[in-house]
């Protein structure tokens, strides 16, 4: 992504693209019509949302996906997981075009998207509603003057926290040399998890962790990816 600002009136800044090459016909229909009947409207300062009440049937949890690209790993893990209710946010708005396609071909009737920064919807949200938290392959800003704007991190990763019970799972991947250290290093210095991965080296099945169209670039390209799983702790410093 560039590093173009784009600033809200309040809250977090965003840092990059909201829009790339124009969508195609098909792309802007399902924006048009897919798009508003799934999405999640921005909360007004002060309003709460039960995510459990965005979805037409009870769901047996409730995850979310951080920045989901293309979608093809939130998709697949609806496909997979038709008892739990999925919400993937995304300001890229191709982004959201192609994970529109993969709700209509697959008939997802658990996924709902937020098409902006999460981190605005975060205080609306009750404590520990996610049971799962997944941050695949994000923007790493790899300078060290951008460092702040990596979102796992000191600001980021207490409010993850909040949002997940004790034993709820959080998971990082990412191929890029300096966001596997600083990201590991985060995550080992939070009072709030504790690792679960063995070996982050290892890939998981697909089926348990479906790729994402930029692992396929990083497989493409020979680049290592590392896998993180992290348990929320049920008090800090307990591990």
């Amino acid at each position: 992504m560039s590093e173009e600002e784009r600033p809200r009136s309040s809250g977090p800044r965003f840092f990059g693209r909201r829009q790339g090459r124009p969508l195609r016909i098909n792309a802007r229909t399902l924006i048009d019509s897919l798009l508003p009947r799934i999405a999640i409207t921005a909360p007004e300062p002060g309003e709460t949302l039960d995510p459990r009440i965005l979805f037409p049937r009870p769901m047996r949890e409730i995850w979310l996906e951080v920045g989901f690209g293309g979608g093809e790993h939130l998709a697949a893990q609806a496909a997979a997981h038709r008892d739990v209710g999925l919400i993937g946010s995304e300001v890229f708005l191709n982004g959201v075009a192609a994970l529109l396609g993969h709700v209509q071909r697959e008939q997802l009737d658990n996924l709902r998207v937020y098409a902006e920064d999460v981190r605005h919807l975060f205080p609306a949200l009750p404590d520990a509603c996610f049971a799962r938290i997944f941050v695949l392959f994000p923007d790493p800003w790899p300078k060290n003057r951008h460092a702040e704007r990596r979102f796992i991190g000191p600001e980021n990763l207490p409010t993850l926290a909040r949002l997940m019970p004790e034993g709820a799972e959080l998971r990082v991947a990412t191929d890029e040399p300096v966001y596997k250290e600083w990201a590991v290093e985060q995550l080992e210095a939070s009072p709030h998890f504790v690792s679960a991965s063995p070996d982050p080296t290892i890939r998981p099945a697909d089926s348990e962790w479906p790729q994402t169209r930029y692992e396929q670039k990083a497989v493409r390209e020979g680049r290592t990816s590392i896998y993180l799983r992290y348990i929320r702790k049920d008090k800090p410093g307990v591990k």
